[in-house]
C-alpha cells in the first residue's frame, strides 16, 4: 500500500524562498486573531488565540529504530512558499532540522481562516511505528465557565458513547478527532486527523487542572477497547524514503460546532471518493433488524411489503420510493444462502418492485461468522487462510472472526457474493461490522500492507469496485470517520429499539458526532421501532431519526399492534416527512450532557428554524432558546410539529417538553 500524499492534494504556482536562519523566532499568522510562534532556537512553539496563549512549548515527534523529536533537532531552517491546494490558498512553512535532517515539519496555513494544519515528513529513517505531529504539555484553555473536552470513540460498535467530559478533570484516549471548548458561550478549540489511509490516530488527553491539559495527536495508536486491537500499530513503510503522518487540523473556532463541521468538511474534501455521490433523493425506508431479526420468513417479509404500499402509502421520500432492506437471516429464505435455491430472493425482489418500492440486502464482508476450515466460496481457499492474527491468535469481535481484506479469498468472496446479490437486482445494501476490516495483523497477505487502516482502504476500494454504484450502500458497524468515501449512509450508532433509553443512547451519538453528516451523504439513527411504547417515547424515537438524517424504520408491519397505528399517524406526517428530506443532522444546541444524550438541538433550512428537544426525565421542562439562535430567523411565528399547535413566539418565551417525550417545533 503506498504511502503518499493524498492525490487530492494539488500543488500548483510552488514558490520557496530561504529566510534568515540567525531569527530565533518565527511568527506565523493564522487568521485575523491567531497566530503561531515558533522558536527556533528550542524546537517549540505557541499558539496565540485573541492576544493569549493556548497552547504552548508544542512539538513533534517520531518513533521508528531511531526516535525523533523536534526540541532535539538542533538549527532550524525554512522556507515559505504558497500553494494551490483543493482547501483553497495556502501558505506553506517548511521546517528543517539540522541535527535530525530526516525530519521535517509542514504548517499549511489556510488564508483568511482560523486554522492550519501541520504534518510530519520522516526520511530515510525506516519503518516508523508512530509520529505524533503535535504534543503539549501545556494546552491553557483560557475561558471561563462550563469548559469540556470531547471524546471521540473510534467506531460505533458495542454501544460506544461520545463523553463531553469536564476539562478539569478529563483523562481519555479519543481516536481522530477531539475537542477543548466552553459549552456557555461556544468557544473552542478542535484538532482532528484529516487522513486515515494509512494511520489510526489517538487523540490523547490528560487534565491538568486549572483548565489546563496534557495533549498528543498520535498516529500509530491502538487501544483494546478504543480500537479493539491487542498489538501495537503496524509500522509504516516508507515510500520514495519517506513516511509522511497525517495531515492534522488545528482550528480555532467561535463556535466548536463550526470546528467540528469544517474539520468533516475539509477531510471530505481532501480524498477522492471510491463510491459515487448520492444524487437522488434521501434514503428512506424499513429494515428487517428491528424486530424481526433472526425470525424473519419470506411470507413475513412480503406482508411487510404490502403494508408499507398499501396501507402507509404517505411514508415515502423525494422519489416516491423507500427502500424495504432484508438484514442478517435473509438466508432463512434460502437453501444454502446465496448458493442455493435464491427462488424466494427473486419473488421478494419483484415483489418490492412491482410496488414500486426498493429491495435490499445485507452482509458482512471482512467477517466469519461460521469459524471453520471450510472452503471460501467462489475460490479455491480455505477460511482459515484468510484468518486475520494478533499475537498469533484469530481476531474474533463480536462473534465475527476477522478477515484479512488483502487476501485474495476475501476478495473472490466479495466479487461472488456481491455478483449474485446484484443480479438478483437488489438495489441496496447494508454492509455490517467493517471494523473487522481494519485491524492490526501479525502480518497481511499483500506484503506492502502493514497497517490496519491500510489493508481496510485496499479491502474497501475493492468492494466498490466490485459494487460499481449499482446500490446505495449502508454502512452499520464501521469506523467513524475512515468509512465516509466508500459508503453513502452510514448508522450513527449501535443497534437501538423502542424505549427511551435506546433514544437517549443513539442521541449520545448524534449529539456529538452530528458533523458526521458533512462527512457522508447521510448518517440515520438506526431502525425506528416503535412497538407499543407510550405515544411520548414513540415521539422521541421518531424525532431521534429526524435530528440525526434519514429515516429507516424496523417494526413487524407483518403483524397489527399499536405500532401499526403509530406508523399511520407518525410516518403520513407531511411536516415531519418534510425534515426527513433534507436529510441533514441538527446541531447540538448544547454539548454539556456528558456522556448521556444530547437533550436539545437545532437545524437552520432557509428561511425556517427547527428546535428539537427531547425530556428523558419524569417531569416536563420548559425549555429557554438562547436568542443567538432565535435571531437566526427574522419571524417568530412557532408550530409545533407533532401535535400542530401553533402561535406567536414572544421574547423570553420557553417551549415545553412533557415527559419522557419529545417536541419539535418550527418557528419561522
Amino acid at each position: 500500500m503506498a504511502n503518499k500524499r493524498s492525490i487530492t492534494w494539488t500543488f500548483c504556482c510552488l514558490f520557496f524562498s530561504v529566510v534568515s536562519e540567525a531569527q530565533q523566532l518565527l511568527e506565523i499568522p493564522i487568521g485575523d486573531n491567531c497566530k503561531i510562534v515558533y522558536k527556533l532556537d528550542k524546537g517549540q512553539y505557541d499558539i496565540f488565540w485573541n492576544g493569549k496563549i493556548i497552547v504552548q512549548d508544542a512539538y513533534a515527534s517520531y518513533q521508528a529504530d531511531k526516535a525523533g523529536d523536534t526540541r532535539k533537532g538542533g538549527k532550524i531552517s525554512y522556507h515559505i512558499g504558497d500553494m494551490k491546494t483543493n482547501l483553497g490558498k495556502t501558505k506553506l512553512y517548511n521546517l528543517q532540522f539540522e541535527n535530525d535532517p530526516s525530519m521535517t515539519q509542514l504548517f499549511y496555513v489556510l488564508q483568511g481562516k482560523g486554522q492550519f494544519i501541520t504534518q510530519m515528513v520522516i526520511r530515510n529513517a525506516g519503518p516508523v511505528s508512530s509520529v505524533s505531529p503535535l504534543v503539549t504539555d501545556n494546552l491553557n484553555w483560557v475561558q471561563e465557565g462550563d469548559n469540556r473536552a470531547l471524546f471521540v470513540p473510534f467506531d460505533n460498535d458495542m454501544w460506544a458513547r461520545y463523553n463531553a467530559m469536564p476539562l478539569a478533570t478529563a483523562a481519555f484516549n479519543g481516536s481522530e478527532l477531539g475537542a477543548v471548548y466552553n459549552a456557555d458561550d461556544n468557544k473552542g478549540l478542535v484538532i482532528g486527523s484529516l487522513e486515515q489511509d494509512d494511520w489510526k490516530t489517538g487523540f490523547l488527553l490528560r487534565s491538568g487542572g486549572d483548565n489546563k491539559a496534557v495533549l498528543e495527536l498520535r498516529s500509530g495508536f491502538t487501544d483494546s477497547t478504543i480500537t479493539h486491537d491487542v498489538i501495537p500499530h503496524g509500522k509504516v513503510l516508507p515510500v520514495d524514503g519517506r513516511v509522511y503522518s497525517p495531515k492534522i487540523l488545528i482550528s480555532l473556532s467561535e463556535d466548536w460546532r463550526d470546528g467540528m463541521e469544517i474539520f468533516a468538511q475539509q477531510n471530505r474534501k481532501l480524498h477522492a471518493r471510491s463510491i459515487a455521490n448520492w444524487k437522488r433523493a434521501t434514503p428512506m425506508g424499513w429494515n428487517s433488524w428491528g424486530v424481526l431479526k433472526e425470525k424473519i420468513r419470506f411470507d413475513q417479509a412480503i406482508r411487510v411489503v404490502d403494508f408499507f404500499a398499501d396501507s402507509l402509502r404517505g411514508f415515502r421520500n423525494a422519489d416516491q420510493t423507500l427502500f424495504i432492506d432484508l438484514d442478517a437471516f435473509w438466508d432463512n429464505f434460502t437453501t444454502r444462502g446465496i448458493n442455493g435455491d435464491v427462488s424466494r430472493l427473486q419473488e421478494f425482489v419483484a415483489h418490492c418492485k412491482k410496488k414500486g418500492l426498493k429491495p435490499g440486502i445485507y452482509w458482512t464482508p471482512f467477517a466469519d461468522w461460521s469459524k471453520s476450515d471450510g472452503k471460501v466460496e467462489g475460490s479455491d481457499y480455505s477460511y482459515v487462510e484468510t484468518w486475520t492474527k494478533q499475537n498469533g491468535r484469530m481476531l474474533d469481535i463480536d462473534g465475527g472472526r476477522a478477515m484479512d481484506p488483502t487476501h485474495p479469498a476475501t476478495q473472490k468472496r466479495i466479487q461472488h457474493t456481491i455478483n449474485k446479490m446484484k443480479a438478483l437486482g437488489f438495489e441496496m445494501i447494508k454492509i455490517d461490522f467493517l471494523g473487522h476490516g481494519c485491524q492490526e495483523a501479525d502480518r497481511f497477505y499483500d506484503p506492502s500492507v502493514t497497517t490496519g487502516m491500510q489493508a481496510f482502504k485496499k479491502g474497501m476500494q475493492f468492494l466498490d469496485s466490485v459494487l460499481d454504484d449499482k446500490m446505495l450502500v449502508y454502512a452499520a458497524i464501521s469506523p467513524n470517520i475512515a468509512t465516509a468515501r466508500y459508503v453513502h449512509m452510514r448508522r450513527i450508532a449501535c443497534d437501538a429499539w423502542s424505549s427511551l433509553d435506546n433514544t437517549e443512547y443513539t442521541l449520545n451519538s448524534t449529539g456529538y458526532g452530528w458533523w458526521q453528516s458533512h462527512l457522508y451523504d447521510f448518517v440515520d439513527a438506526d431502525h425506528v421501532v416503535f412497538a407499543s411504547e407510550q405515544d411520548g417515547v414513540n415521539r422521541a424515537r421518531l424525532a431521534s431519526a429526524l435530528v440525526t438524517g434519514s429515516l429507516i424504520t424496523g417494526d413487524d408491519y407483518s403483524s397489527h399492534g399499536k405500532w401499526t397505528n403509530t406508523a399511520r399517524k407518525l410516518l403520513q406526517n407531511k411536516a415531519l416527512l418534510q425534515i426527513a428530506a433534507n436529510g441533514k443532522s441538527f446541531r447540538p444546541l448544547r454539548g454539556n450532557t456528558g456522556n448521556r444524550g444530547v437533550e436539545q438541538f437545532y437545524r437552520i433550512d432557509g428561511k425556517k428554524l427547527y428546535i428539537a428537544l427531547f425530556n428523558y426525565g419524569n417531569a416536563d421542562q420548559q425549555i429557554s432558546i438562547p436568542a443567538a439562535i432565535l435571531n437566526k430567523v427574522s419571524n417568530k411565528y412557532c408550530k409545533e410539529l407533532f401535535s400542530g399547535e401553533s402561535g406567536p413566539l414572544n421574547p423570553g418565551a420557553t417551549l415545553h417538553v412533557p415527559a419522557s417525550d419529545a417536541r419539535i417545533y418550527e418557528i419561522k
